[in-house]
């Protein structure tokens, strides 16, 4: 996993509405990273809404959030118009963004066993040094991890 004081692969990926986002337009702005397992499951929206409720806040700050799970551009579509996500969620199919970030693996759920992602936030500083990681986030009070960690 990448850990504090790395800096972030330059990637690129596409989000819910078909643009292309290229992991270089987050420098020079604070940038908050987050992998979520699945659109519209219960912690996850949950954890997506606590961070629209406070997205006025976090742009007065300058605090730019990007999701990203491995559902498609569709799914993410529907997730964000459903619950008006005013925040782009980038849809990684091939694994590519997460595995380099290195929050897939394996988890237990129920008693069963099998291979997702981990639900992790990574706080990024304007010259793409990670600052900071959340490995299991609130998902109800998970902007306020994000100040406390940016020290806001």
């Amino acid at each position: 996993m990448i850990k504090i004081g790395n800096t972030i692969p330059l990637l690129s990926g596409t989000d819910q509405n078909g643009k292309q986002v290229d992991f270089k337009s987050f420098l020079g702005k604070k940038t908050v990273i987050y992998f979520y397992p699945k659109d519209d499951t219960p912690g996850c929206t949950t954890q997506a809404c606590n961070i629209r409720d406070s997205y006025a806040e976090l742009m007065e700050k300058e605090i730019q959030i990007i999701g990203i799970s491995a559902d498609s551009e569709a799914s993410h579509l529907k997730f964000t118009n459903k619950y008006q996500l005013p925040f782009q969620l980038i849809a990684d199919h091939s694994k590519e963004i997460i595995n380099a970030f290195g929050v897939w693996g394996e988890k237990k759920f129920m008693g069963k066993i099998y291979d997702g992602i981990h639900r992790t936030t990574f706080l990024i500083d304007e010259e793409g040094i990670v600052v900071g990681v959340i490995t299991k986030p609130n998902t109800k009070d998970h902007v306020n991890e994000i100040y406390q960690l940016f020290k806001l």
